[in-house]
């Protein structure tokens, strides 16, 4: 009989320390600590951040083995986060990695964020669970820090086909959402704000970029601009249309989004298309995704709202997939802060 592959996946890439367990690749926990002292500052501050890591990641990785029922001598390896993301939070699940696995003497592995957000659709909580996407498929990655069509032809071979040239999807929301005095994570308040409003009831700049690739710093620019002029009519006139705004933004956001990810769908001449990333949790683009599936019939894949956001359990699995190919890493190899995809 086979032993089984138990993984323990550690992610502190920015603000979430996060550890989950897969065995077979079935999940068995996710357990994630926030950090909601940023709050107070509009964004995230690195050196808090990497303070929090250090005070959450034990009682964080040891409530994770509890719930899985797993004990540390039952693990095959570590998969950690190594990039991109904050060097700080970065450095505290890295070398906690390290020197658990040193302990141990079991196997490290290296996992890219990004690759993890993709590889999240294969996140099974069930033995049955067969609703992953078919390779090759499209995969949306949309968040605070990336905007990205990206080409998966197998769980090691990635391609990014196009990406923004300036700021990401998510950043321009928390932007607008900080201009307009409504708090930040400004993705949430959006959303809520979008479902309650008119999504025509104003139009803002669309960029006309080449390709697959994105622009948001326009979009952004055009909101401010627009805001500005409407105030000097009347200075309470973001409380009297907030829920407007809110729509019409969340939709000219949606719209830039699924025009570029239709057409490379339409070039490639694939039908099985994904979305992950923070951004992958917003209403409207959900219910575009599922518009787009009936009226170009795509199969799409839309990941449960628990693994939209820094979650260890997609660092599990593609730690999974990488310890079935003996793809570990050594301890020598640092953790880095940018980088697009491996």
């Amino acid at each position: 009989m086979e032993k089984d592959v138990i993984i323990l996946g550690i992610e502190s890439s920015c603000d979430d320390t996060s550890a989950a367990v897969i065995r077979n690749g079935v999940l068995l926990s996710n357990v994630t600590a926030s950090q909601a002292v940023h709050e107070a500052y509009g964004g995230v501050v690195p050196e808090l951040a990497s303070r929090a890591h250090q005070q959450n990641i034990v009682p964080v990785v040891d409530h994770a083995l509890k719930q899985a029922g797993v004990d540390r001598s039952d693990l095959s390896a570590i998969a950690f986060t190594r990039g991109p993301g904050l060097m700080g939070s970065l450095l505290v699940g890295v070398s906690f990695a390290k020197g658990m696995a040193a302990s141990l003497g079991i196997p490290m592995i290296d996992v890219n964020h990004l690759q993890g957000h993709v590889l999240a659709h294969f996140i099974k909580e069930r033995d049955d669970d067969h609703h992953q996407p078919q390779f090759p498929f499209l995969c949306l990655l949309v968040s605070g820090g990336n905007s990205q069509i990206v080409l998966v032809r197998a769980y090691n071979n990635m391609e990014i086909i196009g990406q923004t040239i300036d700021d990401a999807a998510g950043e321009a929301i928390d932007k607008c959402s900080k201009v307009m005095g409504l708090g930040y994570p400004g993705g949430p308040i959006i959303d809520r704000l979008a479902r309650q409003g008119n999504p025509l009831a104003y139009e803002f700049s669309k960029p006309n970029i080449p390709d697959y690739d994105y622009s948001f710093s326009g979009l952004k620019t055009s909101f401010l601009y627009r805001l500005r002029d409407w105030l000097r009519e009347d200075a309470d006139f973001i409380e009297h249309h907030k829920e407007d705004l809110a729509a019409s933004l969340e939709k000219t956001i949606v719209d830039i989004l699924m025009k570029k990810l239709w057409k490379a769908a339409r070039d490639l001449k694939i039908r099985h298309v994904a979305v992950a990333g923070g951004v992958s949790a917003n209403t409207g683009l959900r219910n575009a995704f599922h518009e787009y599936a009936e009226r170009y019939h795509w199969k799409v894949y839309i990941p449960k709202f628990s693994f939209t956001t820094d979650n260890a359990a997609m660092i599990a699995i593609t730690g999974y997939f990488k310890y079935t190919d003996k793809d570990f890493c050594t301890m020598e190899k640092p953790a880095y802060s940018r980088v697009t995809m491996v």
